[in-house]
């Protein structure tokens, strides 16, 4: 099945270099030898991998299929079937062996065992040769920002940890239930719509238009009570000509439940949402709703989240895509309800490998006068311990910066910047 899929991708993607790259020789594609030499040969010959009609008028027997494996994973999947077909006959002689002669049989054991030896994938890569590919990412980092960095939409966050990094991102929120985790991962996605670029978004608990309401809130102002309820505070004309204005946008917001994924959120499936619908950011709002592909029996959650996390940075590094998500903490956290902090990375709730995948990490806590704390816990590139305070008006979508106290503003001015925010809401129903 590895050596179709291989050959699958080659003549999807008119790309044989992971044959070249990996020395895949015709002997790994058993059973498929003639498909293999007939690739090769029309390379050879015309300077080009065959299309698929060229390839199916010659076999056409053949199925092909869709692939979306990484290179890695199918070169280490016909390594092993290779070393596995090479093995066989070996063992087989062998028992034939011992029914006679013992020692004949361990003798041509030994000898046979030495030419058996594993074909492993072995990357690398030289950074004083290379060195001039630093060089020139340096400058386009420096240069285009916005093609390396998405900015949070939260302004001083974005000063202690430069945005969202568009490659090698698994950015985690957490705290503990009903703090506001959700809204802020939906307040950082929303942003980085309005900035431009395709969203999705996976939300485990609402439907879509629970999270359609909460992006209107958001992006808008609109009174989240008045829409969920129904209620009168919005003027039906004035949100349905909001809700025409949308269609002037081409990026995507796309929302997806665990229903869409066949209620199973797994590493591949989200590979193929990321390619259906160009996706330039994902978000999964709770970790722990996805399943493991690598799990085996007796696994535990650790283990399984471990894993999920680790598969999910090596999706952003495949893709250069970033993921967020939403991980719960513990009840380690309960003792700083009346305390100045933040859960600490101890309490993300039944795995630390989590936290040990994760590029960036924020923690969250929301006091019981409306401030919204965050903590910058881990980041790879850059200092850990940064703390904010947000006034957070939940109904309004708006998250506003308190200064520490001694900072120059004063909370008088912060609050002026509240009601400024509810005048804002009232301002924008006439607008429309």
């Amino acid at each position: 099945m590895i050596a179709l899929q291989i050959l699958s991708k080659i003549l999807d993607t008119h790309d044989d270099s992971i044959i070249e790259n990996n020395s895949l020789t015709i002997d790994y594609f058993k059973g498929y030898e003639e498909p293999y030499s007939f690739i090769q040969e029309h390379k050879h010959q015309y300077g080009n991998i065959p299309d698929k009609a060229t390839f199916l008028s010659k076999f056409p027997d053949i199925e092909l299929v869709d692939v979306t494996e990484s290179d890695k994973y199918l070169v280490d999947g016909i390594r092993e079937e290779y070393l596995f077909h090479q093995a066989v006959p070996i063992m087989n002689h062998v028992a034939e062996l011992l029914n006679t002669d013992a020692n004949a049989a361990a003798e041509y054991m030994i000898h046979a065992i030495r030419d058996l030896r594993p074909n492993y994938t072995v990357g690398g890569q030289d950074i004083i040769a290379d060195a001039k590919s630093r060089y020139d990412q340096f400058v386009e980092r420096k240069t285009k920002q916005e093609d390396w960095f998405f900015t949070t939409g939260f302004e001083e966050l974005d000063d202690l940890i430069h945005g969202i990094q568009r490659e090698e991102e698994l950015f985690v929120i957490f705290a503990r239930t009903n703090q506001g985790k959700s809204w802020v991962l939906e307040k950082m996605c929303t942003h980085v719509w309005e900035i431009g670029f395709n969203v999705g978004y996976i939300s485990p608990e609402m439907g879509a238009n629970s999270v359609g309401y909460r992006f209107d809130t958001l992006h808008q102002n609109f009174s989240n009570k008045a829409l969920m309820w129904g209620k009168d505070d919005i003027r039906e004309k004035e949100y349905a000509k909001y809700i025409d204005s949308l269609s002037d946008n081409k990026n995507r917001f796309v929302v997806s439940t665990p229903i869409d994924f066949d209620k199973k959120i797994t590493i591949s499936k989200l590979k193929q949402w990321i390619d259906k619908y160009k996706l330039d950011l994902i978000a999964i709002d709770g970790i722990t709703y996805m399943t493991d592909e690598r799990y085996k029996r007796g696994d535990n959650k650790t283990t399984t989240l471990t894993n999920i996390s680790e598969d999910l940075m090596e999706l952003s590094i495949e893709l250069h895509v970033p993921v967020l998500v939403v991980v719960q903490s513990n009840r380690t956290g309960v003792a700083q309800d009346d305390s100045d902090g933040t859960p600490d990375l101890e309490s993300i709730r039944d795995s630390d490998g989590i936290a040990h995948n994760a590029s960036k990490v924020l923690s969250l806590r929301q006091t019981k006068d409306g401030i919204l704390k965050m903590e910058v816990k881990k980041q790879r590139f850059g200092a850990v311990g940064g703390k904010l305070n947000y006034q957070w008006e939940i109904d309004t979508g708006a998250f506003i910066f308190v200064p520490a106290n001694d900072d120059a503003e004063p909370r008088e001015r912060t609050e002026r910047k509240v009601r400024a925010v509810r005048h804002k809401y009232s301002d924008a129903e006439e607008s429309f």
